[in-house]
């Protein structure tokens, strides 16, 4: 095997500029792949992130009518805090949150709106719900996040006429005051919502000691099952971002497979042309002793030979790359807020040890079926004829 590897290198360094082009088409393959998985990786990532700081915590518990894609549940979606989880929400490690449909008027127009209370001392989310202690005798302090801003037209300061409907069916309205501005990346906690005390919003409601939903902070502890609440883990919370990024991952199939493709195809042809123009030395091989079965493994040897050059050469020029987007990220084109996903508008790649081997792995392997298929024909050679320059 040594000798082979030895023969193999001496060929692809002798075959000069055709074996050099052969490495950088098939270095970018490598480079390609590893840089768009990575995109992935760390869109995964960032998402899951954005949201368990923002949203999710470590899992919720849902009042079992509450559907946050049918408004339509909310005036009923609400049920007193167990008497189960009341200590882990006394020590701050679970958050009720009630959630009620509302409208408010920004220059005199109505827009339908979630208002959520939260309490202002909260800090297992990263809202800046310490905001919400802001003293305002006539009107009551709310945050909202960088969406809602830019859609009503809202600033830091503004107060604005809110609507709602308590228990009874009876509909009240008061001012809000704009205490506080968010960013998190996280469409689902800024669009459309507005964050006020919970107390005081259970106390307008007519819902003292109701909750909508309660986020906790450890995914890891066990949970036990609450009459009348529906536990809902980070994993059942992020399935939508996992679909996603799986269907952008099988989208982006194709283009690993035309950029394989292209490689492969001039290797294959590489390796057809080598065969035809080095038939009396494959005969020596034979005479010389070799079996078919060894020169068939040599020029197989040699073609893989390929992507070892490529991933040295990608190493060259693709780590400075690879690690440089790590560093200042990639600015999406388009405005991301307006994809209703959790996706920063600029996005960090992230590479793992296991997706650098697989990529080595996945190309490596398929340089080596594609080298193999055309030296089978030496195994049909007569060592005479190849010898004169013949190929039968």
């Amino acid at each position: 095997m040594i000798l082979a590897i030895k023969l193999a290198y001496r060929n692809l360094i002798g075959a000069g500029l055709r074996t050099w082009l052969n490495v950088i088409v098939l270095s970018f393959s490598f480079v390609i792949i590893i840089w768009i998985k990575g995109v992935m990786v760390g869109w995964d990532y960032q998402a899951k992130t954005d949201m368990t700081h923002y949203e999710i915590g470590g899992g919720q518990y849902w009042q079992e009518t509450y559907d946050p894609y049918d408004p339509l549940t909310l005036d009923i979606s609400n049920a007193p805090i167990p008497d189960e989880v009341k200590t882990e929400v006394a020590h701050g490690d679970m958050e009720p949150v009630l959630v009620v449909p509302g409208n408010i008027f920004p220059q005199g127009r109505m827009q339908a709106v979630t208002i959520k209370g939260i309490r202002p001392e909260q800090n297992l989310l990263k809202l800046p719900t310490e905001k919400l202690d802001t003293i305002a005798d006539d009107a009551i302090p709310a945050i909202i996040g960088l969406l809602m801003a830019n859609s009503t037209r809202l600033s830091l300061g503004d107060r604005v006429t809110i609507r709602w409907r308590d228990a009874n069916g009876t509909f009240d309205a008061a001012e809000i005051l704009i205490a506080g501005i968010f960013s998190s990346n996280v469409p689902s906690a800024e669009a459309a919502q507005v964050y006020i005390p919970l107390e005081r919003l259970q106390h307008m409601t007519l819902l003292e000691g109701h909750a909508t939903l309660m986020t906790f902070r450890d995914p890891e502890a066990p949970r036990p099952e609450l009459p009348g609440w529906k536990l809902k883990t980070k994993a059942d919370l992020t399935r939508q971002v996992d679909e996603m990024i799986k269907t952008k991952t099988v989208g982006q199939s194709v283009l690993y497979g035309i950029l394989l493709l292209l490689a492969m195809l001039a290797i294959f042809d590489t390796q057809v042309l080598s065969i035809f123009r080095r038939q009396k030395e494959i005969g020596t091989y034979i005479a010389l002793g070799y079996t078919r079965g060894e020169v068939v493994g040599l020029f197989t040897v040699e073609g893989t030979m390929h992507a070892v050059l490529a991933a040295i050469a990608a190493t060259i020029y693709g780590l400075p790359f690879l690690l440089w987007q790590a560093k200042v990220g990639w600015t999406m084109p388009i405005d991301t807020s307006e994809f209703g996903m959790a996706i920063a508008q600029t996005l960090y790649p992230m590479y793992t040890i296991g997706l650098v081997v697989s990529t080595v792995l996945l190309v490596t392997i398929t340089t080596a079926i594609v080298s193999y298929l055309p030296s089978r024909k030496i195994a049909k050679m007569n060592p005479t004829e190849a010898l004169r320059g013949k190929l039968q």
